[in-house]
């Protein structure tokens, strides 16, 4: 959960975030959703953590069936090094 998207893809695309995302070299945004709603949020990814590793396959299959990084689309196809946790922002 984050409430800046660009950051937050700056973060994994650098390893900055340690645990899973460090472990597993998580770097690609392939599924999302929004909500306005911090605790709906919350819960929402609660139940997506608890969650079995097909089930959470099956939901990004069914959201993006061609595995497309929407990081690239947030970013403007910049690429992880050039990349910067403010780009675009004054």
């Amino acid at each position: 959960m984050t409430n800046n998207l660009e950051h937050r893809i700056y973060e994994h695309r650098h390893t900055l975030v340690k645990g899973f995302t460090e472990r597993y070299n998580v770097n690609q945004l392939v599924y999302y959703e929004e909500t306005n709603d911090v605790n709906a949020a919350i819960e929402r990814e609660k139940q997506i953590k608890g969650w079995t590793r097909t089930k959470k396959l099956e939901l990004i299959r069914g959201f993006n069936p061609k595995w497309h990084d929407f990081g690239n689309d947030v970013l403007g196809n910049v690429s992880a090094s050039d990349s910067s946790p403010n780009a675009g922002s004054e």
